[in-house]
């Protein structure tokens, strides 16, 4: 973790990609950019994340986000590491002008998560809700393997509990959602040693389930999990808020909404 800013940003333009079924649409990145900050999930996740960056790999200069939307994340990350080198990378062009919005700096490149064009180049990277989109997930953890320098991270967030699905992840693309057994065993098959481990958004996991039973009778949309008042965000967000605490106190959630892993490459 020695490389300077300057130098960790490979100069490899724009990357042919396969089709994928997880690219969205212009328009759809478009909401997703205008429904991110203030999002009581959105906010929570990126918090943990900046917390888990900090606490496992203090020395990071390099940060790459693989399938990293508009930018959201990267934006926040900026934020807390004024001088980190960051590059993110998307399967389609369209949410990588939002990117480029959020984080001017940063260097962005269209690639497949499973064909990375990167080998032993970052210190940190991290896919966030992406795999679940991706067939060929095993594929996808080993490319990161093969980007990120020996000895570096690896930061993983994915959807929990194949019992929850419902409409919303047919409307997000999933493939999969995850149990925490079926995500460690990847992660390890990949080439990593897992550091930590928790599910969260637990203390909502009821609320949040029986949202999804109500959507799969019609009761309820899939956009329904995003329209709250602004009120219901902040109670959320403070729920979200003790859940964080408790991690950072070493409490590893047993279920959740969501699932979190940290890990370091062999």
């Amino acid at each position: 973790m020695t490389k300077s800013r300057a130098s960790i940003l490979p100069g490899i333009g724009t990357i042919p990609s396969p089709a994928s079924s997880a690219a969205f649409t212009p328009d759809q990145y478009a909401a997703f950019a205008a429904m991110e900050g203030g999002h009581f999930w959105f906010e929570a996740r990126t918090r943990l994340v900046l917390w888990a960056l900090a606490r496992h790999f203090p020395g990071a200069r390099s940060f790459f986000d693989v399938g990293c939307g508009t930018g959201f994340m990267l934006r926040a990350v900026r934020a807390a590491h004024p001088s980190m080198a960051l590059a993110g990378s998307e399967v389609g062009a369209a949410a990588l002008a939002f990117a480029r919005t959020n984080v001017p700096d940063a260097h962005f490149f269209v690639a497949d998560a499973r064909a990375l064009p990167l080998r032993r180049t970052y210190d940190v990277a991290g896919a966030f809700d992406v795999l679940e989109h991706i067939d060929d997930d095993a594929g996808a953890l080993g490319a990161m393997r093969d980007a990120i320098a020996p000895g570096g991270g690896l930061l993983v967030t994915v959807p929990q509990h194949m019992w929850m699905w419902s409409p919303a992840d047919d409307m997000a693309k999933h493939v999969r959602r995850y149990s925490r057994r079926d995500l460690l065993a990847r992660v390890t098959g990949a080439g990593f040693d897992v550091l930590q481990v928790t599910s969260f958004v637990s203390l909502l996991l009821p609320l949040m389930a029986g949202m999804r039973l109500l959507s799969r009778v019609g009761r309820v949309t899939p956009d329904s999990e995003r329209q709250y008042p602004r009120a219901v965000h902040a109670a959320f967000g403070a729920a979200l808020g003790v859940e964080r605490a408790a991690i950072r106190a070493g409490v590893s959630w047993p279920a959740g909404g969501s699932l979190f892993v940290a890990a370091r490459r062999r």
